[in-house]
């Protein structure tokens, strides 16, 4: 394999080649241009400096990753024979030359040029960082930045760049577009992002950077808008109540939330649902600008931790580790989790669970600990047997209060105990039933009313029987 010398050709007029990549061009022995529709080609012609395109190879591909494939090949063959000079507009945002580099990297020779989105962003009042893509590989997660996009050759393309990123920029976002041209100066139009497919005409020299909506006037939010917004409400003249906050007085919301957040999850109600995560959301990034403010941690901190460690315990997609069931991802994670902590007793590891976990949550991870060293039940219908046991313990204890307490504590345990060995989260059994009881109750009050009688006036076995009829009546 010979040498592949890449060189830039710059947005499209000549006076932007750069000196070192004209030189080079002057003195292939083999230049490829891949398109032939650029300014520069047309200086090579008048200088009398020989080349080919792919041009051809272009017309006859059915689509853009076709083509890809077969300039990369090309150009590769090429070099089998020869030392080639492989010109492109920006080699940084070309996918062909990303094709080459990958099968070819110690024989790739890359000159740096002007990069396609100056053109744009000489135009533009930018003071911070901008970002680019292609707009055949654009993948946007925010809007924090400004975002040049090159190469928009299409209207198609358009439209499906406008669908990415108007859920993420929001359709009031201002675009400043550029037409197809290869003038060194360009001039760019004022638009709405919804209007970047609507224009007269595209090519490979068009394109528009998008600039983020201020917080108070977007309809798009990501994360860092959340962080922004806290921040603000934490500041010199923010919320008195966010400003008294600290860890402390906020956990209690972050187990409130989490668990009206589970419930909807349980009943598939999604609007509400994500009204709920979306607070679960908000009580994260309130502990992550206290802890900024108090030094303790931080939002990097947060999701380093997690990063790292969902790579370390799924070894079976990180690593070279085999695992085909859900059992077996079950007992590595486990593993991996145990060897992180250290060896501990199984008594070590029950003291561990925190006292402050919801009572049920408390006893599922207390039940776990002893099952991992086989002191357990091998099913939930033997457990039933047990959960007899304490409700008549507990029927004979009635009469002492105290006593009464321990023998409930046993009956709630021993039912936590068959919820874990059905394999479902009591918790959300529990849930499950209050919701029923309370659809029932409505349902009876409803009926009492269709009676013209008064819920309190009724007697308990009048209020059995309407509760007789709501079990028949809802599910």
């Amino acid at each position: 394999m010979h040498t592949i010398t890449v060189a830039a050709l710059g947005p499209g007029h000549r006076d932007l080649v750069t000196l070192g990549a004209y030189k080079q061009m002057q003195r292939a022995g083999c230049l490829v241009l891949r398109t032939s529709r650029h300014g520069v080609a047309r200086l090579l012609e008048e200088e009398g400096i020989a080349f080919t395109t792919l041009d051809e190879l272009h017309d006859k591909s059915p689509d853009f990753d076709a083509f890809a494939r077969e300039a990369a090949g090309h150009v590769l063959s090429l070099a089998g024979k020869r030392a080639v000079t492989y010109a492109v507009a920006d080699p940084a945002r070309d996918e062909t030359v990303r094709l080459i580099r990958e099968q070819a990297r110690d024989f790739l020779r890359v000159l740096p040029g002007v990069p396609l989105e100056n053109a744009f962003i000489s135009q533009a009042d930018t003071a911070g960082p901008v970002l680019v893509s292609s707009a055949v590989s654009l993948e946007v997660y925010n809007a924090q930045q400004p975002l040049a996009v090159v190469e928009l050759n299409s209207r198609a393309l358009a439209g499906d760049v406008k669908l990415k990123l108007l859920p993420v920029y929001g359709e009031i976002a201002r675009v400043l577009f550029f037409a197809p041209g290869e003038q060194a100066a360009r001039r760019g139009a004022w638009m709405a992002l919804p209007e970047i497919d609507r224009q007269r005409k595209y090519d490979h020299t068009a394109g528009f950077i998008v600039f983020p909506v201020p917080l108070l006037e977007k309809t798009a939010f990501d994360p860092e808008d959340l962080l922004a917004i806290m921040r603000r409400l934490r500041g010199k003249d923010g919320c008195p109540w966010d400003k008294k906050q600290t860890h402390g007085s906020l956990a209690k919301y972050l187990v409130e939330e989490a668990n009206e957040a589970a419930a909807e999850l349980v009943q598939g109600n999604w609007a509400h649902a994500a009204e709920e995560l979306g607070d679960v959301f908000l009580q994260l990034a309130f502990h992550a600008v206290v802890g900024e403010e108090q030094g303790t941690l931080s939002w990097g901190e947060m999701l380093e931790s997690i990063c790292a460690k969902l790579i370390r315990r799924h070894p079976h997609i990180f690593g070279e580790m085999k695992l085909d069931t859900a059992e077996g991802v079950k007992k590595t994670w486990d593993e991996i989790k145990q060897a992180e902590r250290g060896e501990a007793s199984p008594g070590e590891a029950m003291q561990a669970v925190p006292a402050s976990f919801p009572p049920m949550m408390r006893a599922e991870k207390v039940q776990a600990a002893a099952a991992r060293v086989g002191f357990d039940w091998k099913e939930a219908a033997q457990v039933l047997e047990k959960v007899e046991e304490e409700a008549e313990e507990l029927r004979q204890a009635l009469g002492d209060p105290e006593k009464a307490l321990e023998e409930l504590g046993d009956l709630l345990f021993a039912c936590v105990n068959t919820a874990r060995l059905m394999g479902v989260s009591g918790g959300q059994a529990l849930n499950l039933a209050t919701e029923k009881f309370i659809r029932r109750f409505l349902w009876m009050e409803n009926a009492i009313k269709s009676d013209k009688k008064a819920l309190k006036m009724l007697t308990s076995l009048d209020l059995g029987v309407y509760w007789e009829r709501s079990k028949m009546k809802v599910q």
